[in-house]
This record gives C-alpha cells, structure tokens and sequence, in this order.
C-alpha cells in the first residue's frame, strides 16, 4: 500500500465516522439538511427543464424568423417590451388555435363524451356564476340552495 491512499482512506473513514456522529447527536437538523438538499435538487431540476423547454421553443421561433433590429433605431425601450410581449401572446394564441383545429379523438364515442363533458362542466359553471341553472326541469333542485 503507498502512504498516499492509506491517508485519504483514513481521512474518508475519519469524516464518514464524523458525519455518523453528527446525525446521532442532532437528528432533527440531519433529517432538516436532508430534506432542504431534496427540496434544492428537485427545485434546481424543475429550473433547468423549465428553461430547456422554453429555450428549446423560442431557439425554433428565432432561427425561422429573425428580428430586425435597425427598422426602429429611435423607438424607446419600453415599445421594444410591449411588441415582444404581443409576439409572445400571438405565439401562444396560434399553438392553442392549432391544438383547436387538431381532431385528438380518435373514435366518435369518445368525441360525443368529451361534448357531453364539456356540456356538464358549462352548465355547473352556469350554475355556480349564476346561483341556478339555465335547464328547465332542474327545479327541484332549488329546495338544496
């Protein structure tokens, strides 16, 4: 065995044998680092994917359209922000036109349950924003209110 690897291997020992110590003595604040590492990890994950994605959409915006930026040279900035943000929400209109017009059904039973899904999900909401329904023969119902 060299000296090196015989100090390290001790000095792994040393320190697994500390941290064994430290979780024996204080096991609230073990399991309270524990948890927070778990917490930043999964909150670390969730920026990276989020920036992924959206980098990934707008790197495909970007490369078929490109802005020209000597078309308005004396416009102030704040005109800049408003004509992205109309970009932006005229992207998004089209992705939920598009999702619109896309027949996701694939047979006709499941179409006439999604209908009749929406239909009930309309009239509670009918129900709810008006207090009664608009469905004649749902009288009786009055007597819960």
């Amino acid at each position: 065995m060299e000296p090196g690897s015989a100090s390290t291997e001790m000095a792994l020992l040393s320190s697994i044998l500390a941290a064994y110590s430290f979780i024996t003595e204080n096991p609230e604040r073990a399991a309270l680092y524990f948890v927070s590492g778990i917490c930043i990890g999964l909150l670390l994950t969730l920026a990276a994917l989020v920036l992924r994605i959206s980098c990934r959409t707008d790197c495909k915006k970007s490369s078929t359209k490109k802005p020209s930026w000597d078309a308005d040279s004396d416009s102030s900035g704040s005109d800049n922000d408003s004509d992205t943000t109309s970009d932006l929400s005229a992207r998004r209109h089209r992705r939920f036109e598009r999702t619109l017009n896309m027949n996701i059904f694939t047979s006709s039973e499941e179409l006439e349950r999604a209908q009749r899904l929406e239909e009930r999900e309309r009239i509670i909401r009918e129900i709810w924003m008006n207090g009664q329904p608009d469905i004649p023969g749902t009288r009786s119902l009055n007597r819960y209110y």
